[in-house]
């Protein structure tokens, strides 16, 4: 997700739970190959504690696309996706997104580019074989499209995560996980070496465990879900099986959000020139509200904390701001 999972967050996420994989926010490769991409591969920067990660990448011009590929699989990914479901118009605009849903050849063109775009950096670094290339999409544009996700499997995917729903719903109605055993049933027919991931009101594990289960897909893409819990996976791998993660004190949950925002601030904020000049920051600390919003909820008085903190422009106001209701509230938090 654009200015979600940046490379500050999945940090947290590696440091308080990492999940099995994680995926970059999507990157566009028309920028990747422009003069200026360097505020762009900063979006792509990483850890070795994110490992297994993906690069998540869109376009609608093959070209962009295995020159984009070829530089990702050079930083040393271990696989690269193609996001063709994004809805935003300014995505399609570019013919990237949910729009290759509606034109199949122009999307299979994509496809093959990334995969000659891998195959360059393999023989570049005398790889054994070129990282996977897999694709998120939705079921449809405007309507249901199975024929579309056959039509992906055919290409015999690593993986194919499917959002279930169509470009039109957006997120504004239940994905409709009914629909996705049919298409476990269509993966079993076209592509069994495919796994699929699906994706949609993923709550928690239980959830996507619960989903996994009645579903028969291989597993689940948390995406939403994962706004102000960066522990949401820390105890997937617990002893007896995963389980849902221990609900946080407010206390506990403003120490991250303020770590979060700090760390923000590190990577993304102004920093001082050589003669003192503050030069203009990667990324506006306004995106850090969004995130305010997730860990500030649940408890009284998290919607007047909330309001305040939407006012802050960087962390030494987001920390007197707690440190005030901290003062208020000691001893009074539920």
């Amino acid at each position: 997700m654009a200015n979600v999972t940046d490379s500050v967050f999945r940090k947290l996420f590696a440091k308080y739970g990492k999940p099995d994989v994680t995926w970059t926010e999507f990157v566009s490769a028309d920028g990747l190959i422009s003069p200026g991409r360097e505020n762009l591969l900063h979006d792509l920067e990483y850890s070795s504690k994110e490992r297994p990660i993906v690069a998540q990448l869109f376009t609608g011009h093959p070209d962009a696309m295995r020159a984009a590929a070829k530089l990702a699989a050079g930083m040393k990914f271990d696989g690269i996706d193609i996001n063709m479901g994004c809805p935003d118009r300014a995505v399609e605009r570019q013919g990237g997104g949910a729009s290759l849903i509606r034109d199949p050849k122009a999307a299979l063109a994509v496809l093959e580019a990334a995969r000659q775009g891998v195959a360059d950096a393999a023989r570049l670094r005398r790889a054994k074989q070129p990282i996977p290339v897999s694709v998120k999409t939705r079921i449809g544009y405007n309507a249901l499209d199975l024929e579309w996700i056959r039509l992906l499997l055919r290409q015999r995917l690593p993986m194919l995560t499917v959002h279930l729903r169509t470009r039109k719903e957006m997120s504004d109605v239940p994905a409709h996980w009914e629909i996705m055993q049919e298409i476990v049933h269509m993966r079993d027919e076209e592509s069994p070496e495919t796994l699929i991931i699906g994706n949609g009101d993923v709550m928690g594990i239980s959830d996507g465990l619960a989903k996994i289960r009645a579903s028969g897909c291989d597993g689940v893409m948390i995406g939403r879900g994962i706004f102000g819990q960066p522990w949401l996976f820390e105890d997937i791998h617990a002893r007896g099986g995963p389980r849902d993660v221990r609900e946080r004190t407010p206390e506990e949950r403003l120490s991250v959000m303020i770590e979060h925002a700090r760390a923000f601030e590190r990577a993304y904020g102004p920093k001082k020139g050589t003669h003192g000049a503050s030069t203009r920051g990667l990324k506006s600390f306004a995106i850090m509200r969004k995130h305010f919003k997730a860990y500030v909820n649940g408890w009284p008085g998290a919607a007047e904390l909330r309001a305040e903190l939407m006012t802050a422009e960087n962390v030494k106001a987001i920390s007197a701001i707690v440190k005030r209701w901290s003062r208020a509230h000691k001893g009074k938090s539920a």
